[in-house]
């Protein structure tokens, strides 16, 4: 390693304490900053984002493909299956993205009968109640202790028994929707900038895709801060997909899951004790033993192609324009939640967005690339643990 790349690495290693630090240190004050901050900071860093921005000209729902976006994408895979190669050993892989599980529950999705004309589409055609998994999960790609995470959660719904022919064939009765606690906007705008991000990953100086002084990413790094914070139970977040899907042909959409009772967990040892290696997923497992959870999955129409684009993933689509609409009920009942019995399962899992009705296609190239880099890395996974992909039905058990 150069003299450069040493005090490169010294220095984010020094942030990242800092970040640590902070994180110990907020739950106490952050729900009221957020409160009084977060929405006039969204708003401000959006005006910056959008002030840069050009009109394509693009139509509700119409998507544009870069000719960089195939390389964006082998380049994409190729850091990532580094990143995996470097993390894990044979038997022990976890996922590329969303690689650290805090729990992976059974639950019911029942649409809603009250949904407006326009919008009863695919699954929400008409009022039906799902088997499904639920499965929360950190960022990654790592797998550190909680309170050294980068501060959000991913929430991956498989809905169950949906009939009718899937855009990815692997599986045939699923309808994944996966989405994120990091707010409205995803961490990079596009597939290009996301290369450059899994490249400082693979270095582990993640913090250099942001202030990379020659290529920053500063505008998307604060608008991420505003959202990422000290978690403390998966159950209690709202979750967002960050990328659009059709509604059937003609419509775009965003997905919300709004929990609807708000659910927050002491961490043990804050702020300056020893706090356990998997809070988050003994919280999970503590609320669940003992209460039922349910969240509204919400959609959000896309108004106007320009304020609400389909092709960069960095600009909050405004509510103001589009508000959300539920559409569905997430039902997660009381149940013993098992990780070392459903571990064998999580492994057997793939979560894809293209695992879906035609009608619920994936838009955008963030959400195209999606098609052959999770396929890809999942069947690398699994691969290296020797273990075959399940479609699962919802009677499987763990004991």
């Amino acid at each position: 390693m150069t003299v450069k790349n040493c005090i490169l690495m010294a220095i984010h290693r020094f942030l990242l304490q800092l970040l640590y630090l902070e994180r110990r240190l907020e739950p106490p004050f952050r729900p009221a900053w957020n409160a009084v901050f977060r929405e006039p900071g969204v708003r401000l860093v959006q005006f910056l984002i959008n002030l840069r921005r050009k009109n394509e000209g693009l139509k509700i729902a119409e998507e544009r493909i870069d000719p960089d976006e195939e390389q964006s994408l082998n380049d994409i895979i190729d850091l990532m299956a580094d990143q995996m190669r470097g993390r894990f050993k044979p038997g022990g892989y976890e996922r590329g993205g969303n690689t650290k599980t805090h729990g992976v529950l059974k639950a019911t999705v029942s649409i809603r009968d009250d949904i407006p004309a326009h919008c009863r589409i695919g699954i929400f055609a008409e009022p039906k109640t799902y088997k499904a998994y639920v499965r929360y999960a950190g960022p990654g790609p790592n797998v550190p202790s909680d309170i050294q995470d980068v501060g959000f959660l991913s929430m991956a719904v498989k809905l169950l028994g949906v009939p009718g022919e899937k855009l990815m064939d692997e599986e045939k009765f699923t309808q994944d929707i996966i989405t994120t606690s990091g707010g409205p906007t995803f961490v990079t705008p596009n597939t290009r900038e996301n290369a450059k991000l899994q490249y400082w990953s693979l270095v582990d100086m993640t913090l250099y895709y942001f202030l990379n002084p020659f290529d920053s990413h500063l505008l998307d790094m604060f608008m991420q801060s505003l959202w990422n914070e000290t978690q403390t139970n998966p159950l209690g977040k709202r979750y967002w997909s960050c990328t659009p899907y059709l509604l059937g042909e003609g419509q775009a959409v965003m997905y919300s899951f709004v929990p609807r009772v708000n659910i927050v967990s002491p961490i043990p040892g804050l702020p300056f004790g020893k706090v356990p290696f998997n809070y988050l997923r003994d919280n999970l497992s503590k609320t669940i033993a003992e209460t039922d959870v349910e969240f509204d999955l919400m959609i959000q129409l896309q108004t106007d192609p320009h304020l609400m684009p389909i092709e960069d993933s960095s600009v909050r689509w405004p509510e103001k324009l589009s508000p959300f609409i539920p559409v569905a009920t997430v039902h997660i009942p009381k149940q013993a939640h098992n990780f070392e019995a459903m571990a064998d399962f999580t492994k057997r899992l793939k979560m894809n967005p293209w695992h879906c009705l035609p009608e619920h296609r994936p838009l955008g190239n963030l959400n195209r690339a999606r098609f052959r880099l999770y396929r890809e890395l999942s069947n690398f996974r699994q691969e290296m643990n020797r273990v075959s992909h399940l479609e699962p039905t919802g009677d499987e058990a763990f004991e």
